[in-house]
């Protein structure tokens, strides 16, 4: 069986013929039954588009997919209703009031739990195209995910809708393979957010901790919410491997550049935006239009990299966090900023259980 690694590798492999049986599920098939897609009616008649979407209530979880093993989920895409979002204080944080989980061979505790938007790197709520490898995100509000995702046993993908009203218009899509077999060694996909609304001075935003067992990590996503003046990016991150404790096995050099950004990602007038393959820096130019919008009154970053081509691997924990430390005209000061994550890496089960998700008014943008 070969398992997609996400960057680009499965190509060499395309032409290659198997045993893999492919399955969806979708509102119009939402067991993935071979040959019961479709069926729904509408005015139009019998399977003429009539269940393409759904409605969660709030307050309500909903199980979206429940799959059997082995196999391997490839792709999914989601998209949202965004008619709220003319509401500034409610409607434009739906994409932080969904939660995402996914659990994986019948766990009790989820091995994803993440904000639907930071997911997909869209966060403080606000939608933005990503092109990406194994995140795309599209015009407008197409959000898809590439990552491999194999399972043993099973697979449970649940949506929780903490919003204060009901979502009338959730579509999804999930793509996978069943297979006869996987390998021993075939990892669990793991996603986690973590947010801290004010930094404190001189102490290192944690972006992941707790991670026992044998894996390797694959991606940061960082949704950066300045509270000071300045540049912002001269925090290093920092990788604790296996028993490391005051002192990182990996440590960066810059905020900027571990996104393979250089010099502030100084343009001519204001900093320069990008989304490529594995690396992006993605920056809300028109602070303006943010404020009548969103009801922001401070700048918003949000970054990417992934370490799919060079994983960051583990055999018994692991620990990750960045620095907050800026740079102005007199060199270096420690800064306070509001800082929201998402850490991404595959590791064997079991898994140690997340901190819990702040509640939804925590978890909107300032």
């Amino acid at each position: 069986m070969n398992l997609q690694s996400g960057n680009g590798s499965e190509l060499a492999a395309a032409s290659l013929v198997t045993n893999a049986r492919s399955r969806s599920i979708s509102p119009e098939n939402p067991n993935g039954d071979k040959g019961q897609g479709g069926q729904a009616a509408n005015h139009l008649g019998i399977g003429r588009k009539g269940r393409p979407c759904i409605a969660i209530q709030a307050g309500e979880t909903v199980t979206i997919a429940n799959i059997q093993g082995p196999g391997v989920l490839q792709h999914f895409w989601v998209t949202v209703t965004d008619k709220l979002h003319h509401r500034a204080q409610e409607g434009s944080y739906i994409l932080r009031d969904l939660v995402i989980r996914m659990y994986w061979d019948d766990e009790d505790a989820p091995s994803v739990e993440v904000p639907l938007g930071d997911f997909f790197c869209n966060g403080f709520g606000i939608r933005t195209n990503v092109n990406s490898m194994p995140i795309s995100v599209n015009p407008t509000g197409g959000m898809n995910s590439y990552f491999s995702m194999p399972f043993h046993k099973s697979a449970r993908i649940t949506i929780e809708n903490q919003h204060t009203e009901d979502i009338h218009g959730f579509f999804y899509t999930f793509n996978y393979t069943l297979v006869d077999e996987l390998p021993a060694n075939a990892a669990y996909f793991h996603a986690q957010w973590r947010r801290m609304r004010q930094t404190e001075l001189g102490q290192d935003f944690t972006i992941l901790d707790g991670v026992e067992g044998a894996g390797h990590y694959i991606g940061t996503y960082l949704a950066w919410a300045t509270l000071e003046r300045n540049w912002w990016g001269e925090g290093e991150i920092k990788f604790f491997l296996d028993g490391d404790t005051d002192w990182p096995t990996i440590c960066g050099t810059g905020t900027e550049d571990y996104v393979g950004g250089a010099w502030c990602f100084a343009g001519e007038t204001e900093p320069e935006s990008y989304s490529t393959p594995f690396l992006g820096y993605k920056y809300y130019k028109d602070s303006a239009k943010i404020d009548r919008e969103y009801g922001s009154k401070v700048p918003m970053h949000g970054l990417y990299r992934w370490h799919l081509p060079d994983p960051i691997r583990f055999q018994s924990d692991l620990k990750v966090t960045i620095q907050v430390i800026g740079h102005d005209s007199k060199g270096l000061f420690e800064r306070s900023d509001d800082i929201s994550s998402v850490a991404y890496w595959y590791q064997l089960e079991p898994h140690v259980s997340f901190p819990a998700l702040p509640p939804s008014t925590h978890r909107w943008p300032r």
